[in-house]
């Protein structure tokens, strides 16, 4: 593909036609019994302009979802994708906030949605308000630096490494470096044991950290000689990602295509 994940702030089919949801908007929830799936569960039931219509999890059947104009998947990566092109061939709009979103995949949910052009589907690699601006105010500092790396820190049951967020950063990151002609990142190592410099996408070393008694957190370390930038976002509570979660579901029903991040439901964009 001639593009990458960064560029797609939101990639829609610009005449696609789509019936505006304005009235209650119908929502089922894919992993209803995991920690993020019940919170949202929660969330949607406390809105007063949202419905939850459907509660799916592992064993059940998709067909629970008929009705809904939305569904929410916080399931694995290796479901996910079923669970999207289910959706999508079924006129269900979706709100995935699993992690696993490789260019290949995005590139297979864009394939899915061709034949589709009313149904859209948000790609949110992390709900948090404040990690979306962590990100942001990332990417705009980074072409003033001549060093940036990133350390993710999360619980050990999280299933990938490195993080959605920690990826998206990075990819946000190296495309505004490549963009301002900035070099790579100075390093003079040639000797180091495997995995001691972290993982590197696009250029930008990236280190995760998995502890006990960790939410989700990460911090972006910009330097140049004599100064130090240190952006950080801590997420102590899922509570915390549920207005992003919300804002997704209420964009999504009107944004035909696929858009990755929530810059654009946060009006961001």
């Amino acid at each position: 593909m001639g593009h990458t994940v960064a560029s797609r702030q939101q990639v829609s089919p610009a005449t696609a036609a789509t019936t505006k949801v304005t009235a209650m908007i119908r929502v089922g929830v894919i992993g209803a019994q995991g920690k993020m799936g019940a919170q949202t569960c929660r969330a949607v039931e406390a809105a007063d302009d949202l419905e939850l219509t459907a509660q799916v999890d592992v064993g059940d059947d998709l067909a629970t979802l008929a009705g809904a104009h939305v569904a929410v998947d916080f399931t694995h990566p290796g479901a996910v994708m079923d669970n999207i092109a289910w959706c999508v061939s079924h006129g269900l709009s979706v709100v995935a906030g699993t992690s696993g979103f490789t260019e290949g995949r995005l590139a297979t949910v864009e394939s899915q949605l061709a034949r589709a052009p009313e149904v859209g589907v948000i790609v949110v690699p992390n709900f948090s308000i404040g990690a979306v601006l962590m990100m942001r105010f990332a990417a705009e500092a980074a072409r003033f630096y001549e060093s940036v790396e990133i350390v993710e820190l999360h619980h050990p049951t999280k299933a990938d490494a490195p993080s959605g967020t920690a990826r998206r950063t990075a990819e946000l990151i190296a495309a505004v470096r490549s963009k301002a002609g900035a070099g790579p990142n100075p390093d003079a190592t040639v000797d180091q044991v495997d995995g001691a410099r972290g993982a590197t996408i696009e250029g930008i070393a990236v280190h995760s950290l998995r502890i006990r008694g960790l939410v989700a957190h990460q911090e972006v370390i910009l330097g140049s000689a004599g100064e130090i930038l240190t952006i950080r976002h801590d997420s102590l509570d899922r509570e915390s990602f549920m207005p992003g979660v919300l804002a997704a579901v209420r964009a999504v029903v009107n944004t035909p295509g696929l858009t990755v991040g929530l810059d654009s439901a946060l009006g961001l964009a």
